[in-house]
């Protein structure tokens, strides 16, 4: 039997295999609303095979947008704007659909990737980010505004009532986003804060922002149902975050309750030097595993099945997410499932598209036509 189509438990939450759609900003919502884009293009993935989708980081608070096109759930209208592609996706598959939820912290008001990424002035209809510390993510820029202790609680309360709205849109699973440089990873990083209250300072400090907020947001959604952590194991920068604190920070959170860790790295600095090859970032999973014995998800230039089956057997981790790799082929999962010898979920409007060598690529099925 494949190790990469075996199925795997999260709290109520089983999937049918080991592959997650990772989560991937689109930067096509409308003051945070969802759009016709979104339906398509989950809706396309929904119907890859995998055994759960995760939204893309889903901001909690309007300044808390990486681009003024990023994806939103903080009030009736972007919960609204959803509703109709959940719905959508759970009348034609089984797929179990996570929602990663977030805060751009310092790197908030940006252009979109495909108009240069970088900051937008107030003054070209931008607005001024937070963070914890007045530091700005790149030199030449406006420093961001550092958190009170008003502001922080104000974050706090946005991550809970997003994690309230995302029950109430029947959502499997929620992921907290700690990674990429975006707010919660600038609070566990030397690089980018340098407060000096509670906040700050020792390791002990920096976590306790994260964990108050993962706290929240695990009280905030039903107990049934699995809450996990994305964290950058490294900044890649001398003096940044690295795998000996991100290992600590895990420890915390397992006492927490985490119920996986998605394994990443990078993004709080500019300066970062990464060396990128196929599963780069795997070291980081298998080290917390090995560590820890949580539950880890494998990320980074996963392209090949083969490989992604020797990740799951070996134990390096115990889920594996594909970005690119799904969006060049939305049916890599079906790919994966013919060269492995397994069986995968597919609609069966599709089910005449089994090759004639692959006749239980989808199961034991039937299809008949006068």
């Amino acid at each position: 039997m494949s190790a990469l189509f075996s199925p795997f438990t999260l709290r109520g939450v089983t999937l049918p295999n080991r592959i997650v759609v990772s989560p991937m900003c689109q930067y096509s919502a409308e003051r945070g609303e969802a759009t016709a884009w979104h339906m398509i293009h989950l809706g396309n993935l929904a119907l890859s095979g995998a055994g759960m989708l995760c939204l893309e980081a889903t901001s909690v608070e309007p300044d808390g947008r990486i681009t003024p096109g990023d994806l939103g759930l903080w009030d009736d209208v972007t919960e609204a704007a959803l509703k109709p592609v959940i719905a959508a996706i759970r009348k034609h598959s089984h797929i179990a659909i996570t929602m990663q939820i977030s805060h751009a912290g310092r790197k908030a008001s940006s252009a979109v990737p495909w108009e240069g990424g970088q900051l937008i002035p107030v003054s070209e209809g931008g607005w001024m980010p937070s963070a914890p510390s007045a530091i700005a993510h790149k030199e030449g820029e406006t420093p961001p505004l550092a958190l009170d202790a008003a502001g922080l609680i104000r974050i706090r309360e946005a991550f809970v009532a997003t994690a309230k709205r995302a029950a109430r849109l029947g959502l499997d699973a929620l992921e907290v986003h700690a990674a990429h440089g975006y707010l919660l990873h600038q609070f566990l990083s030397p690089l980018a804060n340098q407060r000096t209250d509670e906040y700050g300072g020792l390791l002990e400090n920096r976590m306790r922002f994260p964990l108050e907020v993962f706290d929240a947001v695990r009280a905030a959604f039903p107990a049934d149902k699995p809450v996990g952590l994305r964290v950058s194991a490294s900044d890649w920068v001398e003096g940044g975050w690295d795998l000996e604190q991100t290992i600590v920070f895990v420890k915390e959170l397992q006492k927490h309750k985490v119920d996986w860790i998605d394994v990443s790295s990078g993004g709080v600095s500019p300066l970062q030097k990464i060396p990128l090859s196929p599963g780069y970032q795997l070291p980081f999973a298998k080290a917390i595993k090995e560590a820890t014995g949580v539950n880890t998800m494998g990320v980074g230039l996963i392209t090949d099945p083969q490989h992604a089956e020797e990740i799951i057997e070996s134990g390096e981790a115990d889920l594996v997410a594909l970005a690119r790799a799904l969006l060049y082929n939305p049916r890599w999962p079906w790919h994966a499932a013919a060269q492995l010898g397994a069986t995968v979920e597919a609609p069966p409007q599709y089910w005449r598209s089994q090759p004639r060598d692959q006749k239980a690529l989808f199961g034991d099925i039937s299809f008949g036509q006068r």
